[in-house]
């Protein structure tokens, strides 16, 4: 795999990220087997360190459902190795993993969206600031159910459309004129029912790209049309159970479910099919601030595809168990690491070296148990 040729620095821009995609193999939803080398570690990585024997460490976290995949599998590699810290993990959404990590009632938290300030003033005093560094990148598909329409393109036009209410048949002409044989059957646009990170990242590039749009962003909204299902995979379940539906999942379902997921056209007019390598190249030229909060809502990329975005891990800054938390930090400088192998293998975009190198450091901030 080619590796990233250019230094990316905080506050530069993501440009290299695609040179790293363009050199990631295309990935197979048949895909089971481990990815050579996974187990192994990286001579120049940071490795984990193992928790003494018979100190089993038990840690959980909840929130976005978008990277839950991923983080299962890297939970259950990360345990191979280290067989004395079992992480578990609550796929409820963004905005519900955001309330239990301000409740104290999970040792970690995970949203695609950033932490809003409003919820960084929430967090307890005694937990000390909230510690947000990025897991992995991702990107949001339009996932359809549509026997007999192959290759499915949607214009910025089209997209409007579904999501405000107004196209309500696949043979609308708004759909028609770049799918001549989509049929004359009745549309159904299925959308999140649960405050999410992937509504967030989904609804700022509908109001980017829709000049009508009056619902806002943010990871719930008012939608004017359609019906709601929790979760990626309430969603997926949906459109796989109702001919004739649409809707907005993570990539990674639909490459897990066989689900068809339409090309979008971008800003500059280009139709682009959903891949790693494409999506990766919606962060070329974007700033990557402090607290990595980055948005890339209608990015500017000629093959840029024009709906992706980081998901983060909510962290204590004086954590409530010191010893969990460094098992729990050095299972993330492994996924950072090691895992990008996994990263790959399920069609997210690995975090270029030098941001995770950066979000590695953030860690540092977190009052941990010493090293015996």
């Amino acid at each position: 795999m080619a590796f990233f040729q250019q230094r990316i620095r905080l506050g530069l821009s993501f440009s290299s990220i695609a040179a790293l995609m363009m050199g990631v193999a295309a990935c197979s939803p048949q895909t089971t087997t481990t990815p050579q080398g996974a187990t192994g570690s990286s001579p120049t990585a940071p490795t984990a360190s193992a928790p003494n024997a018979g100190a089993a460490v038990s840690i959980n976290g909840a929130g976005a459902t978008a990277p839950s995949l991923l983080y299962q599998r890297w939970f259950q590699e990360y345990n191979k190795q280290n067989p004395g810290v079992q992480i578990s993990y609550d796929s409820v959404g963004s905005g519900a993993g955001v309330k239990r990590f301000i409740d104290q009632t999970v040792d970690f938290g995970a949203s695609d969206d950033p932490l809003k300030d409003e919820d960084r003033t929430k967090v307890p005093a005694e937990r000390g600031k909230a510690v947000q560094v990025p897991s992995t990148g991702l990107f949001i598909v339009m996932g359809y159910n549509v026997p007999g329409l192959a290759d499915l393109k949607l214009s910025r036009e089209a997209l409007c459309g579904i999501v405000d209410g107004s196209i309500k048949s696949w043979d609308d002409p708004k759909i028609k004129k770049d799918n001549p044989n989509a049929p004359s059957q009745p549309l159904t646009f299925v959308h999140r029912s649960d405050g999410s990170g992937t509504t967030a990242i989904f609804t700022s590039h509908v109001a980017k790209a829709c000049p009508n749009w009056k619902a806002g962003s943010g990871k719930s909204v008012e939608w004017p049309t359609g019906t709601g299902g929790k979760g990626n995979e309430g969603v997926t379940a949906q459109i796989q159970q109702t001919p004739g539906a649409v809707g907005y999942i993570e990539y990674s379902f639909a490459k897990q479910n066989n689900v068809a997921a339409a090309s979008l056209q971008n800003k500059s007019g280009a139709f682009i099919a959903p891949t790693p390598e494409a999506a990766a190249k919606a962060f070329s030229g974007a700033s990557v601030p402090a607290d990595f909060a980055m948005k890339v809502p209608d990015p500017e990329g000629k093959d840029a595809y024009p709906i992706a975005g980081l998901t983060y891990l909510l962290l204590y800054e004086n954590p409530k168990d010191p010893a969990k938390a460094k098992a729990f930090n050095d299972f993330i400088r492994w996924a950072y690491t090691d895992g990008k192998a996994f990263t790959n293998e399920l069609g997210f975009i690995p975090l270029p070296e030098d941001v995770s190198t950066k979000a590695a450091s953030a860690l540092d901030s977190i009052k941990v148990a010493a090293t015996k």
